[in-house]
Order: C-alpha cells, then sequence, then structure tokens
C-alpha cells in the first residue's frame, strides 16, 4: 500500500477515544465518503501498527471488529479488503437494523410502533 493510502489511517494522540476505535471509525468515514472503495485492500496488521506506532493487537481489534460488521473480510493469505457488493457500511447498518426489528418483534412490538422506537433511538443517539 503506498504512503498515500497509509495516510488515510490516522491516530489522534489526545483524543478520549481509544486507538482501535478511532481506527474503527476512521476506516468506517472513508468508506462513506468515498476515500475507500469496495474490494479496497487495506494495510496489513503488522505495517498499519508500524505506520500508526501501535500495538499489532490494537489494530488487529479494530480489524476484528469491522469484520464482525461486515465492513471489510480477510481472505486469508490474500490480506483484507472492504466489503464487495453493497456499500459496506449501508449493509452493516442494515443488519443492525434488522437484528433491531427481531428483537422487537420477540417483545411483541411491531409495525409503526417498532420503526418510533428506533426514530426515537436514532434521534436520542444523535442529540448526545
Amino acid at each position: 500500500m503506498s504512503d498515500a493510502a497509509l495516510d488515510l489511517f490516522v491516530i489522534d494522540a489526545g483524543s478520549p477515544e481509544p486507538p482501535y476505535r478511532q481506527l474503527h471509525d476512521g476506516v468506517v468515514r472513508a468508506i462513506s465518503a468515498g476515500r475507500l472503495a469496495p474490494g479496497a485492500k487495506l494495510p496489513t496488521v503488522r505495517g498499519l501498527a508500524a505506520h500508526l506506532g501501535l500495538a499489532a493487537n490494537t489494530i488487529a481489534s479494530a480489524y476484528r471488529a469491522l469484520e464482525a460488521n461486515g465492513i471489510i473480510e480477510g481472505r486469508g493469505r490474500a490480506g483484507t479488503f472492504v466489503s464487495l457488493g453493497d456499500d459496506p457500511v449501508d449493509a452493516a447498518a442494515r443488519s443492525v437494523a434488522l437484528e433491531a426489528v427481531e428483537r422487537l418483534r420477540s417483545l411483541g412490538v411491531t409495525g409503526d410502533r417498532a420503526a418510533q422506537f428506533l426514530v426515537d433511538a436514532a434521534r436520542g443517539a444523535e442529540a448526545s
């Protein structure tokens, strides 16, 4: 990966957010902004750790969280890539929303009432 591509990955040492969360959120923002396209190869854990001056476990934790959310995918020795298909962030968000709807349904909450809970939760999260 080129130096310019590595510059997409930055950590603010003064931030209250832990480095793995900054990395996770930075990847999501880069994908949403089109700076990382579906299918783009990400730096290796070791390479990114060296670039950022972080422990490899910190990078691996962020990558695992991104992969668990379907945003990136590991392809063995080929490396780690932004997921293909739908916009990976939209796909992960859709998955979270479907899980929430299923949980609401299991409580007997459906239709407009379920939708209102989701809207209220989103508005509450944006306000904080």
